[in-house]
């Protein structure tokens, strides 16, 4: 399986919603940088913790949390960037919707780190608090 088919195999199964497909793109210990200075942000380490931070982002927005590609996947070596689209809104009536790149290291097939880069941190930081 090339470094392409790992992470498009990982899109369509979070596209899908099957949540536990796409965790078994994970390595068991993958490394997930989520950018930032809010209640989200830090170093997750593992598929349990990665889930928990998701969780708790969709019980924030009310299961209203998407995200999806918005552009062609890049590929250099076993690094496969991503452009991404993601939004919500919360129950007092705030919103996110932006940009960003998902960058993900793929070693023997598996995802092994992964590193977030919103195109307005500020704006995101704001949106989840802390």
């Amino acid at each position: 399986m090339t470094v392409l088919t790992t992470v498009e195999n990982y899109l369509t199964a979070l596209d899908k919603g099957d949540i536990e497909a796409a965790f078994s793109a994970f390595a068991e210990e993958v490394k997930w940088h989520q950018p930032g200075n809010n209640k989200f942000s830090g170093l997750k380490i593992g598929a349990g913790q990665i889930g928990e931070m998701i969780g708790q982002m969709m019980a924030d927005t009310q299961g209203s949390f998407t995200l999806a590609p918005n552009g062609n996947l890049m590929v250099n070596g076993n690094l496969v960037a991503c452009p991404v689209r993601f939004s919500g809104k919360k129950a007092d009536g705030s919103q996110m919707d932006m940009t960003g790149i998902d960058l993900f290291e793929v070693v023997d097939g598996k995802i092994q780190t992964v590193w977030l880069f919103s195109d307005d941190q500020t704006a995101e930081d704001a949106f989840w608090g802390n």
